[in-house]
């Protein structure tokens, strides 16, 4: 049962991932079609991870209410919907409209598996969960490519990817029982005594912990980011290289290959390495795939920049969340997912829609300058919450 319980969330990590890549690399011709200006793309995408984050944040209310398995399927169903609706939207209107409810249905489960896979499971696990993530997500950009290429209608890549997820609806919806029997199994191992309801001095002294702020702002850096990557990775390369929209949804399809890859390469190298190591590992190779960005030759050198800067990112974001439990407790786990993700989800909402400000009124050549920025940035967050949690460790041995 254990193992058919770890195909199911792997399965509604493949529902997480499919809607995340499919914006960036369509709209360069969706923009087109209702002439609508390119940053308009970082709204839409603002408004998604603006649901997400209050979903996070409410998450354990409904986690408690309709349990994970429920919860899931709800999820899986709203952004099924919403991405039918993208298919046949009429306009910029409808296309931030279903935002809300696409969103809406990605938060909430994401906290509840993620804290239940970080509790229960090894760091291999975790980084494997993320690969199917991965899978959504590599997925999605090149099923655009291909409709885009055969029928030249982003509207067909759209249907497809829904029809994917209702599927995903269906296996859902059957496992639901299973899902029970599996919560039964562990009794409360998602809740802790200490953390039921709201409890304001709780709240407080989470973030009170020693290395929690740069942890916080290590997440915001990662997520931003792979969000930034994923949105602008496209339309960087149609307009500042000139590669076809077509080949660029394709190339960018390798982005996130190269995070799929990684993560399931890493849920190996997991067994060798510590987690430390691996976001140390992942952060240098994205510095280094970015730097090829500058780089002024072919078009390949681009390419192996995205594979290189999405295998660096793979490793870091599943690493940073099985850390949880072991660097601020187990006690603290589960509400301090929920804020990671929100925080994490924060940086995917604002960094993307301000980049696409910031091109609108410059150029989109500065990715590579900007994404850079990030990298440095959540490599230096990262190193300070290692330099207070050893002297936090000093400390209680003192």
């Amino acid at each position: 049962m254990a193992t058919a319980f770890l195909i199911i969330i792997y399965l509604a990590f493949i529902s997480l991932g499919l809607p995340d890549s499919l914006l960036g690399t369509a709209w360069p011709v969706i923009s087109s079609d209702l002439s609508v200006p390119l940053s308009a793309a970082g709204v839409i995408s603002m408004i998604i991870a603006a649901g997400t984050i209050i979903s996070s944040l409410t998450s354990r209310f409904f986690i408690d209410k309709f349990g994970t398995g429920l919860l899931t399927f709800i999820s899986c169903v709203l952004t099924a919907g919403s991405l039918l609706g993208f298919a046949f939207a009429p306009s910029l209107v409808w296309f931030i409209l279903l935002a809300i409810p696409l969103g809406l249905g990605g938060g909430a489960v994401d906290v509840a598996l993620n804290n239940f896979v970080a509790d229960n499971y090894k760091a291999h696990h975790m980084n494997w969960l993320h690969c199917f993530w991965g899978l959504g997500a590599t997925a999605g950009p090149f099923i655009m490519a291909m409709t885009l290429s055969e029928s030249n209608s982003w509207r067909n890549g759209y249907v497809i990817v829904s029809i994917m997820q209702f599927v995903l609806v269906i296996i859902l919806l059957f496992s639901i029982p299973l899902w029970k029997r599996v919560a039964s199994h562990k009794g409360n191992q998602t809740s802790s005594s200490t953390d039921e309801g709201y409890d304001q001095p709780f709240e407080k002294k989470l973030f009170r912990l020693k290395g929690i702020k740069p942890s916080l702002a290590s997440f915001m850096f990662c997520a931003g980011t792979e969000a930034t990557v994923g949105l602008w990775g496209a339309s960087y390369l149609v307009f500042s290289k000139g590669v076809s929209v077509e080949h660029a949804a394709l190339l960018i399809s390798l982005y996130y290959g190269g995070i799929t890859i990684g993560r399931f390469i890493t849920g190996f190298i997991s067994f060798k390495l510590s987690n430390r190591t691996l976001i140390l590992s992942g952060q240098i190779c994205g510095i280094i795939g970015v730097t090829l960005l500058f780089i002024p030759l072919s078009t390949s050198v681009s390419i192996l920049g995205f594979l290189m800067i999405g295998l660096g990112l793979a490793p870091i974001y599943p690493a940073l969340l099985h850390e949880t439990p072991r660097r601020f407790g187990k006690e603290n786990s589960i509400r301090l997912m929920g804020y990671q993700m929100a925080v994490a989800y924060t940086g995917s909402t604002f960094f993307p829609p301000i980049f696409g400000l910031l091109a609108d009124k410059t150029t989109l050549s500065l990715l590579p300058f900007v994404i850079l920025f990030f990298l440095v940035s959540m490599l230096i967050c990262s190193e300070i919450v290692i330099k207070q949690l050893r002297k936090r460790s000093m400390t209680v041995k003192t």
